[in-house]
């Protein structure tokens, strides 16, 4: 046994004590996530509503563009939309790739409904 074997094998409270601090640690951390999930499950739900706000707005697009005869989609606007998005984006450090992705997939959803709408004259009736 070396000097060093020897002096752990006589004085086990650090190896306690270190473990019992990785508890405290763990516990810590533990806690800390949890604190940043309620966050994120703050901003899910308030992406929701902001969503449901959006297609609000774009139902009454799509009724109007019903009633009145003009298409669905509205290309041009979309890559407007697009190249401000992906500004936007990378203002705020987000992934320009993904604000692209995430506005083609809502628009596709709104067209749907547009398109539904156009059969339907128009009137809220899908």
């Amino acid at each position: 046994m070396t000097a060093e074997t020897s002096d752990r094998a006589a004085d086990p409270a650090p190896a306690v004590s270190g473990v019992g601090g990785a508890v405290d640690e763990r516990d810590a951390a533990m806690s800390e996530l949890l604190g940043i999930r309620s966050s994120i499950d703050n901003i899910d739900a308030a992406l929701i509503h902001l969503l449901a706000e959006r297609f609000k707005f774009t139902q009454q697009v799509g009724r109007l563009k019903a009633r009145h005869g003009l298409p669905p989609s509205d290309p041009d606007r979309e890559k407007r939309q697009i190249a401000r998005l992906r500004a936007l984006a990378e203002d705020a450090h987000l992934d320009p790739a993904f604000a692209e992705k995430w506005f083609n997939f809502v628009v596709a959803e709104v067209i749907q409904h547009h398109e539904e709408l156009a059969g339907n004259g128009g009137s809220d009736e899908l």
